[in-house]
Order: structure tokens, then sequence, then C-alpha cells
């Protein structure tokens, strides 16, 4: 009871003498900042909303109108050409307003009028300028007259300081592509990985398909794209993450590392008071809108920030039936709010028993048949209270008892088991439903483990980035590793989750931590730092070092293969309002035939010819899937309408059963301003990775950073006798270097005649 005493603001007694009124002061004055917090938040979201919601224009250009409409007036010009007047007629005024009160309101009004059309036109004309992709495909170097002339507009129409969310309502949406080029596209994708004969049995189907039920999936595709935002997004989060029955962990989540080489300090607790508190940092400036919208890297192409609203207070709730009911539950409370955490990050040890607050809580695998086990057990009581403080708070934190990557003798494989633990962990210290949980190790190096149906990497990658700046380079630490500051006494004690399992809920979770247990010890994972040279070298040979990587990963496994496999490569289609991913498909007839040459022993020129045939396809597809011209999206879209009209399409059915053997993606570094590679390049992130797709599949996720450094995560299956990720890791290095001898500019050898010369010229 002497937590619910210290809750009331004030407490009274009934005496003979009369009623004895004692007031808590401090509770009191708890309330009343509580109370101005929320109201200041609220006018932050007016102000936003109104800011936003006028951009490309500013407020303040409403009274710019406003002014110059009547001061054209008084030079007794009409620039309504009568629409003041017949304004005035129709106003519901009392005749005690003169009629200059009336001239006046109604000029108020036709200005207020003309700066709304004013901000509509502005807002098309943005969208229709963001519309244009052409500029994606010139030569890189070679700008176009209209290519300029567009990028003068743009920078006009985008107006000045931006808020997060201002380029929303300008963003164009995601076209549908047309059924022609989306078959031809995938069967060209396909070709090098079939026969003569399976590949003419699937021409057939795709021309059946074409000809007779792809038109009428297709209509209903387009009904839907001019209806909703993006006529991808919304089926791609249902279908692909939130109905999903199989566990997330290893198969979905996905992690991110801290700096590599750098552990800012030794203290488990210092390193969380100071991360968790730059996590509140970083919302505050979220909430506020204060975050620069991203950007398409070197470019003024702004791109969507829909999944940023996702980012805090967001956990996935599991259905029973079939999936149904899985959809993702937004929380805007805050278990710990900004104010406690600023002054919880000064002090080391209290931050640890409060960042402990949410630690009592990963009592299930995420394997558990969850839905069943939440609506039974979990349901009510403590164990509801307990598990509404979780699915409510801002993060889940981790604080684990292990040390992780300590680089020494066995550097390579400790990087290793980082990757494992945070992929999995011990399969309950996560909770891997919460949008992302932060782990802290007890050596202080912390990484991330983010689910993936909310948003995709690049976004958890934005905020990672931060914090970790944050953390180090603006908080810091003092000379014994604690965090900066004083101790805050009166801070409250944080309280333990309580939980009452029952002995058959005890033997579920037993059975399911097996399970779970399974699946991570099947996981083999390889991270290795690529050091020999990197981004810089590359593109001295004039290729695009993301093709480069591409091009070494498809030679890397026709090596350890002897054929081709079905290759994804993440794109991102943010150019266009709501757009997540789509996929590239890295193995073409170009790139196969370029391996297949290298490796025949074709000549140096031919190679060299067929490598650059295969990276500049390979550019092209990346476009076209920036764009919105990709494959995969398309087809997946009508496969989903298919099923809803109840219709079987034997080409989508055999499309959409195709396995993903090599799931590739690029973590691109965001916000280089933050970190400074040349004077520090100790402080760097390793990049992040993920499980593998595929049971018999590699799943590989690589960071390009700097100019000489790239670091790959490889994963896959110890139960595959087919994959090893430490023997593909020695492939891809072995290919790094191939291309790199293969397209490296050769020093010419003077001849024995311009040797003569030069010693005549030495002894003159």
């Amino acid at each position: 009871m002497a937590e619910a005493h210290q809750a009331v603001a004030f407490q009274f007694t009934v005496t003979p003498e009369g009623i004895d009124l004692q007031l808590s002061h401090q509770a009191l004055t708890e309330i009343y900042l509580s109370g101005m917090r929320s109201w200041k938040k609220r006018i932050i979201r007016l102000k936003n909303s109104v800011i936003t919601g006028v951009y490309p224009a500013s407020p303040s250009s409403w009274l710019f109108v406003v002014i110059a409409i009547l001061a054209t007036m008084y030079t007794r010009s009409d620039p309504s050409m009568g629409l003041i007047a017949k304004i005035q007629e129709h106003l519901p005024v009392s005749q005690s307003m003169s009629t200059q009160c009336q001239v006046v309101l109604s000029a108020v009004l036709f200005s207020t009028m003309l700066w709304l059309l004013l901000i509509f036109t502005m807002r098309l004309c943005l969208k229709q300028l963001l519309s244009y992709h052409r500029w994606m495909f010139e030569q890189h170097g070679k700008m176009s007259t209209t290519t300029k002339v567009w990028v003068a507009l743009v920078r006009i129409f985008s107006g000045r300081k931006p808020l997060l969310y201002s380029y929303q309502g300008s963003l164009p949406n995601l076209p549908v592509p047309t059924i022609k080029d989306t078959v031809k596209r995938y069967l060209e994708s396909v070709r090098p990985l079939m026969d003569d004969a399976k590949f003419e049995r699937m021409t057939k189907l795709a021309t059946e398909f074409e000809s007779s039920l792809g038109n009428r999936l297709q209509w209903y595709l387009k009904l839907k794209a001019l209806w909703a935002s993006n006529y991808v997004s919304d089926w791609w989060e249902e279908y692909v993450y939130l109905r999903g029955r199989g566990p997330i962990m290893v198969n979905s989540n996905y992690y991110g590392m801290d700096f590599l080489y750098v552990i800012p300090t030794p203290i488990q607790a210092a390193r969380a008071g100071n991360s968790i508190h730059a996590f509140f940092l970083y919302r505050r400036k979220l909430n506020k809108e204060e975050i620069k919208p991203s950007r398409i890297p070197g470019t003024v192409i702004p791109l969507c920030a829909a999944q940023c609203e996702r980012i805090f207070n967001t956990t996935r709730i599991p259905g029973e039936e079939n999936g149904k009911e899985l959809y993702m539950y937004t929380h805007l409370d805050r278990h710990i709010d900004t104010h406690s955490i600023k002054s919880h990050k000064r002090n080391t040890n209290t931050c640890f028993e409060y960042c402990s607050t949410d630690l009592y809580s990963c009592i299930l695998s995420t394997v558990i048949p969850w839905a069943k086990a939440r609506a039974k057990y979990f349901s009510s009581g403590v164990n509801k209270r307990s598990l509404d403080c979780i699915e409510r708070a801002a993060f889940f934190v981790t604080l684990d008892d292990d040390e992780q990557c300590v680089m020494g003798d066995d550097s390579a494989a400790s990087l290793d088991r980082y990757a494992k633990s945070l992929l999995h962990g011990k399969c309950y210290d996560r909770w891997f439903d919460k949008s992302f949980s932060v782990v802290y190790y007890k050596n202080g190096k912390k990484g991330i483990n983010g689910e993936h149906s909310w948003a995709d990497a690049p976004v958890v990658a934005h905020l990672w980035e931060y914090t970790l700046a944050t953390d180090s380079f603006q908080l810091g630490y003092n000379a014994e590793g604690h965090c900066k500051g004083e101790v805050d006494a009166s801070l409250p004690r944080p309280q333990k989750l309580n939980w009452e399992i029952l002995p058959e809920c005890e033997e579920q979770i037993s059975q399911s931590l097996a399970v779970a247990q399974a699946l991570a010890d099947d996981v083999d994972f390889h991270v290795f730092p690529f050091q020999d040279f990197g981004k810089g070298k590359i593109k001295k040979c004039r290729v695009s070092p993301d093709a480069f990587i591409q091009m070494a990963l498809q030679l890397a496994y026709y090596r350890e293969r002897g054929t081709f496999c079905l290759t994804y490569e993440a794109s991102m289609t943010r150019l266009f309002r709501e757009g997540r991913t789509e996929t590239v498909r890295s193995c073409s007839n170009e790139s196969s035939a370029f391996v297949r040459a290298l490796e025949g022993g074709e000549a140096a020129d031919v190679c060299r010819r067929l490598f650059r045939a295969a990276s500049e396809k390979h550019q092209l597809l990346y476009r076209l899937a920036m764009t919105g011209a990709g494959i995969d999206r398309h087809l997946f879209c009508l496969y989903v309408v298919s099923k809803y009209l109840g219709v079987e399409s034997p080409f989508l059915k055999e499309v959409l059963s195709e396995p993903w053997r090599l799931s590739t993606s690029q973590t691109p570094i965001q916000q280089v301003e933050l970190f400074d590679m040349v004077n520090h390049p100790e402080y760097i992130s390793c990049g992040g990775g993920f499980g593998p797709v595929a049971d018999d599949g590699y799943g590989l996720s690589y960071c390009i950073l700097g100019e000489n450094l790239i670091n790959f995560h490889i994963s896959c299956k110890h139960s595959c006798p087919d994959t090893d990720a430490h023997k593909f890791g020695a492939q891809i290095r072995k290919a790094l270097h191939d291309l790199i001898k293969l397209l490296s500019p050769i020093e010419k050898e003077p001849n024995k005649t311009e040797e003569k010369k030069m010693e005549v010229k030495k002894e003159l």
C-alpha cells in the first residue's frame, strides 16, 4: 500500500475538531508538470499539423497574400474580378458592421481561398515534379538540360526548412506496371536459372496468364491504386509479415551492431544510461518533427517518412485464427518518460535498476502458439497488467550477462558470436514482438534487434546511427567510464513486473524454448570486415560499388555450388507515398554470361566487356525497382487479388513458390555527417544482418563504410549440407580480389628503347 499512498496528491482525516487536510506538494507539482508537458505536446502537434498541412507554403505566406490583396484594392483595382463583391453580398453579418469592414472581411476570405488554391497548385506541381524519374537513368556525371531545369523547379517548389512529414502530401503514388512489362522482365530474370524445357514451359504459362486471367486481376489492382495511397504496402505488411505463423526470431527479425573497434565505456549501466537517453532525445525530435526528411544521397529528392510514425511504442499482437486478427498495436503511453531518463543517465547504479524494470518479461519464446497462450494465461489479472507494461513501453531493453565482441586473437569468432547473440540471444531474453529491442552487454557493448513488419531496416538504422553518435560524441563519459552529471536521489524506485505462471503454462514455455533453441542452434553465422580495398578503389574502375559486390556474390555462389540461383537484393520504393521495398533480381543473363566467361578462361578483354554489361544491367534493374517498375511486388499483389477472387493461377503459384537461395541487402550509412571516418575511423558501426530466407540458402548483408572497408554478414543453416557461412565468406573474398584484379588498369611496362632514353637523360 505504500505505493498507493505515494500516488495520491492529498489525504484527509475527519476529527472532532474538523477535517485535517494534508496536501502533498511534491505530488501536486508532478501533476502540474505532467499537465504542462501534455499541453505542450498538443500545441506542438497542432503547430506541426498546420505547417505540414500548408506545405510547401508557410503560414506566414497567408498574411502576405492578404496584405497584397488589400493593398491592390486600395489602388482602386479589383484583383478578384468581382468575387470579393459577390462574397460581400452573401456575408451573414449584422447590419451594425460598416460597409468598409464588410469589404475588408470579404477581401480576407477571398485572400484565404486564393492562398489555399495556391497551396493546392504548388503541391500538385511538386507531386508532378517528384514523379519525374528520368534523371536516374542518365549517365553518371552527365546531366541533361531537362534534368537541370527539373532540379531547379524542385528546389523552388520544395519550400524552406521542411519538417519530417512535410513532403508526405506531395509524394506520388506507386504506379502499377503493365502486365506485359512485368511478365517480360520476369521471364528474362529466370532464363539463366532454367534449361530450355523448363523455360519453354514457364513461357507458355506466362503467355496464358498475360492473355487471360492477368488482365482481369490487373483491373482490380488499378482500381486499388486509384483508391489507396499505395497498392502494395498494406498487403505486404499483412500477408508477408503479420499473417506468418512461424517464429519471427531468426526468420524475420534483424539486428544492428555497435562500433566495430571501440567500446566507449566498459560499464554496462553507464552505456545503457547514455544510450537510452539518446533514444528519447531522438523520440523528442521525432514528436516535434525536427528530424530532417530523408533524401536520396546527393540529391534534393525526398523519401517517404511514413514508417517513422511507428518507431516507438509499437508491438505485434497475435491473433488465433489463421492470422486474421494479426495487427500492429501502437500505444502512445510512455513507460519511461524523457525527464526521468535524462536524470537517470547521470547515475550509473540507479539507471541499471531503472532499465531492469522491463526485463522480467521474456518468459515466453516467440515460437509459442502465442495467440492461444496470451488469451488463456495473460488476458487478466497480474499477468495482463505486466504484459501491458511491456507492450505499452517505448521499446525493450535487455541487460545481458555475457560479454560480446572481445577483439583479440579470436576476433573473427567473436564477431560471429556477437551476431548470433543479437539475432536470437538465449531465446528467452529478448522481446521479439516489440518494434525494436536494445541489448547491453556486460562489457559495455550494445546492439539492436528490430522487428520487420512495421518498418524496414533503413528506418531503424537512422535511429541507431543517431543514438551511437549522441551516446559517444555528445553525452560522453567521465574518466572512470561513468555518465557525466550529478545523481538525482529523488527519482522513484523501479518496480519489478510480477507474473503468475501456472504449471501447464510453464510446460508450454519449456516446449517452446526447446523449439526456439533448436532453431537458434541451427543458424551458422560469419561476420567479417573486408579491408583490402573498398569503395574508393572500386570507383576508380568506374563501376558502381553495389554492382561490383553483387557480381562478386554471383561469382562466389557459382564457384561454391556450380550453378546460379534466384537472387534477392532489397531495394526501396520510398520515392512514393508509403513505399517500402522492391526486389532486384541480381542474377541476370548478363551476370551469368560474365561468370561463365571468367570461369571458362576467356580473355581478360572479353571478361571485362561482359562485366561492364552485367554491372550496367544490374544498375538498370535497381533503378527500375526504385521507380516502381519492379517485378515481384506487382506479381505478389496480382496473386493476392486472385486469392480474393477465388481463382487459381498456375503461373502465379509457381512464381511465388520459387525459393530465394541468395537473399542480399546493403545497409548504407545515412547520416555521414555524424561520424568522422577520416580522423576517427574506429568509430564506425559494423552494420547489421539477418537470418537465411531459405533452408538451403544464404542471408547476406553488407555495409560499405568509408573508402576502404566493407563489412559482410553471412548466415545459413548447419542442417543444410550444401551451405557453410565461413566457406562462402572465403569465396566472397576471393571473388572480390579476382574482380578488382580484372578491372584495375594495368601499368604499362617501359620497353627497352624507353629505358635507354631514361638512362641517357639521367647521365646528362
